[in-house]
């Protein structure tokens, strides 16, 4: 019992959190997003694509979470955009607080796009509001096209779910027709699209 007053008394706070940072992406005019998936999935790479094909006039910055090293923002720093990293310390999420944190020395009305890179997991990232607009979920092929059914919270809660590394396809064992049916049993109005970062597809 103890425990799961603990627990609503944090995601309470993330929440009362997450409502000030929305609140602050209002007044500035900011589209702030959310990408979740399992380690590997691909957002790193999907987020250097994006990045090398802005114009370098685009106010796009990206926060992105790990539980150790900051591999991922010097991946992403190289394009000339603000990319800062979250270390989580263990942590396997990503909390208003951190990003809160992590945005204090910004400024904030020089960005009109905000992209969080949350850390690899599919199951706590989904209970954290981190003031986004949208959460988006990301499945590649070389995994199972039964994780939406295995993962329900997060393909719920994503308005966009964006299937990854479409050039395997031929080479391993992933129904994508199924992954769609079973994202969309999940949830019906869910965007889907399908890309590959290696080829550009």
């Amino acid at each position: 019992m103890d425990r799961i007053l603990v627990e609503q008394k944090v995601l309470s706070e993330n929440d009362r959190l997450a409502a000030r940072l929305r609140e602050r992406f209002r007044e500035h005019g900011i589209l702030c997003v959310n990408i979740i998936s399992s380690p590997g999935s691909g957002k790193t790479s999907l987020l250097e694509r994006t990045l090398e094909r802005l114009p370098k006039k685009t106010r796009v910055a990206v926060l992105t979470g790990d539980i150790q090293t900051d591999n991922d923002a010097r991946r992403l720093a190289r394009f000339g955009f603000p990319a800062q990293q979250i270390t989580t310390g263990g942590a396997c999420h990503l909390d208003a607080r951190m990003v809160e944190r992590a945005l204090a020395d910004w400024r904030l009305e020089s960005l009109g796009l905000l992209i969080i890179e949350n850390v690899g997991n599919l199951v706590c990232p989904s209970s954290y509001d981190l003031g986004e607009a949208a959460k988006i979920v990301m499945l590649s092929v070389t995994e199972g096209e039964d994780k939406p059914l295995k993962y329900p919270s997060i393909f719920l809660k994503a308005e966009l779910l964006i299937l990854n590394k479409i050039d395997l396809l031929p080479h391993v064992p992933f129904n994508i027709v199924q992954a769609r049916e079973n994202a969309r049993s999940i949830h019906p109005s869910m965007d889907i699209l399908e890309v590959s970062c290696t080829t550009g597809d």
